[in-house]
């Protein structure tokens, strides 16, 4: 009889201790909380989303997404328009800096509880900023449809021009942020754009005499 019960007891202790294990892995209990409270992806590498900022902080985020979201895709016009091996080269260098830039800043604001701009909008509830399009250095939509419509030569020299006027904007946002921001990373970043593009600025103004 004690043989009988043991039996039928240590199958279930198995069970039992299987189904804690699984609570372990996959649940919202016990020490899987944390885990799903701070996920891996959302903490950036300039440091923790959530501590100190300020309204500068903010608007630099809100800003800076569709400036960078604008330049990805004037970039990715030069994929096939541009004549340039420089300026497809170029072009390449700014959307792979640009893009992981866009989801750090997103991923800033939504830590910080504000809105994050969505798509095709101009940042700051359209709000103007400087700049002849709402924002500094910002292009307007008759200028990305010049954009567009150009190939060759031309292109080449329409997308350097309106870059360059592009991340000027960008550098001046950037040391607004570094003057009066609290958010270390975000002036982290804001010291990168500063150097980067001021880098880019004076490569696309070599090419443009070329």
């Amino acid at each position: 009889m004690k043989r009988a019960f043991a039996l039928i007891t240590v199958p279930a202790l198995a069970i039992a201790l299987a189904a804690c294990g699984d609570g372990d892995d996959g649940g919202s209990t016990g020490h899987s909380m944390p885990a799903h409270s701070m996920p891996a992806h959302s903490a950036p590498a300039g440091g923790a989303q959530a501590g100190p900022h300020n309204g500068q902080d903010v608007m630099f985020a809100q800003m800076m997404i569709p400036h960078h979201r604008q330049a990805i895709e004037m970039a990715d016009l030069a994929a096939t328009r541009a004549s340039s091996a420089e300026v497809k080269t170029l072009a390449a260098d700014i959307k792979k800096a640009q893009g992981p830039e866009i989801q750090q800043l997103g991923a800033w604001l939504k830590a910080w509880g504000a809105p994050v701009p969505s798509p095709g909008t101009t940042g700051m509830g359209g709000m103007h900023h400087g700049g002849t399009d709402g924002m500094d250095g910002m292009m307007s939509e008759k200028d990305m449809k010049e954009l567009e419509a150009a190939k060759g030569a031309a292109f080449d020299r329409a997308f350097l021009t309106m870059m360059i006027q592009h991340h000027e904007g960008a550098v001046a946002m950037a040391k607004a942020e570094q003057s009066s921001g609290q958010f270390p990373p975000a002036k982290q970043m804001a010291a990168t754009i500063i150097s980067s593009q001021t880098a880019e600025i004076a490569k696309m103004r070599s090419l443009l005499k070329q």
